[in-house]
């Protein structure tokens, strides 16, 4: 028995002195949103997202302005086609160029090209749809940006929330630390009074062991909440603990919430603008089939040393292309983008259908939460009756050592289930109002 106390105060030093070496930052519901919406990681790559598809739509604006490059070619050749062309290129041509002699063999010729070309597009049904899709691509994920913000901020009080809960839990088991221990003194002194036998205060020292033990359990799961809060705040947390500044609610206020799926729910209109991404899809890969009227032009600049402008030209023109037959390329790729834009509208449906699904199970999820708070909350005012009843009467020897210890047993499980309840209620609230907007 000597040891098994040594035992136990070495236990409670030791997390004594683990708690002591802990830093503990106090935090409230208001300042973890804050933070949450400007460190945390999963909206960053949501904010990624959007910037991938906002970056693809801007290239679609080579549909109305110019496409310019410029380069420099210097070119050393003996080949009669393109020495008679660079001379011709330059302006240098005489008379004697034309002696075949010089035509068939001629001299070493060297050449410096300057050119500057533009290309500008006229008409490009087929780019126009896919200059929408990309728009409503980049909408969709916007959208989608704004939902995972929705989502994190409800991800976050569930997380605080919990950590609450734990905290209540370790007080809760303190109690019940404090009154087993109280408990355990009053039977001590029973058994060397003779009153009690050996076995009534072995019972009664496995209930504090096992307190300790759950209060031990309790402590941890404190700490893996708050390590767990501070993943969501992309903060490092090694040797830090989280402690709320508000405590847990004990009651619960009742809301009337509209169970109605909305159409404005950004998740909807996501998947909505998704459909309508590759509907225009569909539509591009349809005009693939019409020609194309594109502009060109190009201003050239020739001479026989390094960047010289003896001799300049220009070009300018345009363009009508029509592709009549790739081999069912573009057949194909109609198709394609047919199924797939089939394949979305299906998908749509389907989440809107699950969605409904969540929705009215959510609410009837809050229905049970909300009875299960009431006899939950009966039932720890009747265990905490029936402890006092019982602590009186053992303290009079007219009850056993068993029935108290399974008195205060069931009391403090009442209280953490109580809690529990609570939990479940306000989480399942909030969860249905991020259903519901």
């Amino acid at each position: 028995m000597k040891k098994i106390n040594i035992l136990l105060l070495i236990g409670t030093l030791s997390v004594s002195v683990l708690s002591f070496s802990q830093d503990t930052l106090a935090i409230s519901k208001k300042d973890i949103w804050i933070k949450a919406s400007e460190k945390n990681l999963q909206i960053k790559i949501a904010n990624q997202n959007f910037k991938s598809a906002q970056a693809d739509y801007r290239q679609s604006n080579a549909l109305f302005l110019p496409s310019v490059t410029a380069s420099h070619t210097a070119i050393s050749t003996t080949n009669p086609l393109m020495a008679f062309g660079s001379k011709l290129n330059q302006e240098i041509l005489t008379q004697s160029d034309f002696n075949p002699a010089l035509l068939n063999n001629p001299a070493k010729t060297q050449n410096f090209a300057t050119k500057i070309e533009i290309l500008q597009p006229l008409i490009n049904v087929d780019g126009l749809y896919g200059r929408q899709a990309a728009k409503s691509k980049m909408e969709a994920f916007q959208l989608q940006t704004e939902r995972t913000k929705e989502y994190l901020e409800l991800e976050v009080n569930k997380a605080f929330m919990q950590l609450q809960l734990g905290y209540k839990a370790v007080a809760v088991l303190e109690k019940a630390n404090t009154t087993a221990a109280a408990n355990l003194k009053l039977i001590e002194n029973y058994f060397k009074q003779g009153i009690l036998q050996k076995t009534d205060l072995l019972s009664v020292q496995v209930r504090v062991n096992e307190i300790k033990n759950q209060l031990q359990y309790a402590k941890s799961n404190v700490q893996n909440a708050s390590d767990y809060l501070g993943f969501l705040l992309n903060e490092d947390t090694t040797n830090k603990v989280y402690k709320p500044i508000e405590a847990l609610e004990n009651s619960i206020v009742i809301e009337t919430i509209n169970t109605t799926l909305p159409a404005n729910r950004k998740d909807i209109q996501a998947m909505d603008k998704s459909s309508e991404a590759y509907a225009k899809m569909l539509q591009s890969s349809k005009m693939n089939f019409l020609p194309r009227l594109n502009a060109f032009g190009s201003y050239e600049l020739y001479d026989d040393t390094f960047l010289g402008t003896k001799a300049k030209g220009y070009l300018i023109g345009a363009q009508l292309s029509w592709s009549v037959f790739d081999g069912y390329k573009s057949i194909g790729k109609m198709e394609k983008a047919k199924a797939d834009f089939q394949k979305s509208e299906i998908e749509n449906q389907q989440y809107k259908a699950q969605s409904q699904l969540d929705l009215n199970k959510a609410n009837r999820q809050l229905n049970d939460a909300e009875n299960k708070v009431s006899l939950s909350k009966l039932a720890l005012e009747q265990s905490q009756e029936a402890y006092r009843i019982r602590s009186n009467r053992f303290t009079q020897g007219l009850e056993k050592t068993t029935d108290l210890l399974l008195s205060e047993t069931q009391m403090s499980q009442k209280e953490l289930e109580f809690l529990q309840a609570v939990f479940e209620y306000n989480f399942t609230q909030e969860y249905l109002q991020f259903l519901t907007k």
